[in-house]
């Protein structure tokens, strides 16, 4: 089994490797083999959203849970609703869409109540006090067990953390992406966790660099930089593979519960989960701190 971290202040333990299933793909077997696998391998949290392909990915979540669904804390999002002809989607974080979309999810995901109920996305002007009364309704309707948000904007998110109850913040967070870290430990000390999505950085921290497109880098990153880090981590380390070094990475910290890379296939989630085996030493996180740049968020500040 995996290591188990507890959420924020409430009583949802999920295991430091979670599955983020927006990368599942739409082939129904093999969606749920890949979650079936996870499940087997120990990972205990399973992300989706309502916005991932339409929903269709909720019900694909759903079938693979079916008599599972005990084994796994249980989360997707809401906040995106798709346009009638679905050829986009706006934003709509009123009391009323939330109140209505979570039964949509329920019904999708083929069950009773969802455990992590989370807004995908969010800005300063939107009726927060009115968001967290929908959010603290469900919970005593018994529809959801907890909720968090979906942010990577320091004004929401100092917001939700002194105006709601909110158990996480999920964050993209990896080596090339240290932007959350001048946000850790407030969010820590507020009784909070991180959920870090995105550790592989779109497969840049992985041995797909080397047969990357040499134009394509990732944000502040040209692709030769990236290319240069991941070479000093292969010097690094020493029989582990870089997967498993990028996903450990953003566990480092206390506050991140788990890291949910995503999953296409079978060996990539039986290799995902086999991060959980390795290590980084306090000079080895300092090695990478050091090869990486700690940028801050630049929009959306106080």
């Amino acid at each position: 089994m995996l290591k188990e971290n507890q959420l924020g202040s409430s009583n949802l333990y999920v295991s430091e490797i979670g599955l983020g299933c927006m990368s599942l793909g739409e082939d129904e077997q093999t969606s749920i083999n890949i979650i079936h696998r996870a499940l087997e391998k120990g990972t205990t949290f399973v992300d989706t959203a309502d916005l991932y392909e339409f929903g269709k990915n909720e019900e694909l979540v759903g079938k693979a849970l079916k008599g599972k669904r005990d084994q796994c804390v249980l989360a997707t999002k809401v906040g995106n609703r798709w346009s009638p002809d679905k050829d986009g989607w706006e934003w709509d974080p009123s009391r009323n869409y939330i109140k209505h979309a979570v039964k949509n999810s329920l019904l999708r995901l083929k069950t009773d109540y969802i455990d992590l109920y989370q807004l995908h996305g969010g800005t300063i002007d939107d009726p927060i006090e009115e968001i967290v009364d929908a959010f603290e309704d469900l919970k005593k309707e018994g529809l959801i067990r907890e909720y968090g948000i979906s942010s990577i904007r320091p004004n929401v998110i100092k917001e939700y953390l002194s105006r709601s109850n909110i158990v996480s913040i999920m964050m993209q967070y990896s080596l090339l992406d240290r932007r959350p870290e001048e946000w850790l430990n407030l969010i820590r000390e507020n009784g909070v966790s991180v959920i870090a999505r995105g550790p592989l950085a779109k497969g840049n921290l992985s041995e797909r660099i080397f047969a990357s497109s040499p134009d394509k880098g990732f944000l502040d990153y040209s692709h030769m930089e990236i290319k240069e880090i991941v070479l000093k981590m292969k010097d690094l380390a020493n029989g582990r593979s870089l997967s498993h070094i990028a996903i450990r990475y953003p566990l480092h910290h206390p506050t991140v519960a788990s890291t949910i890379p995503g999953s296409s296939k079978m060996a990539q989630v039986t290799s995902n989960a086999a991060a959980s085996t390795i290590s980084l030493s306090n000079d080895e996180i300092h090695l990478l701190q050091e090869w990486t740049k700690n940028s801050q968020y630049k929009n959306h500040r106080d």
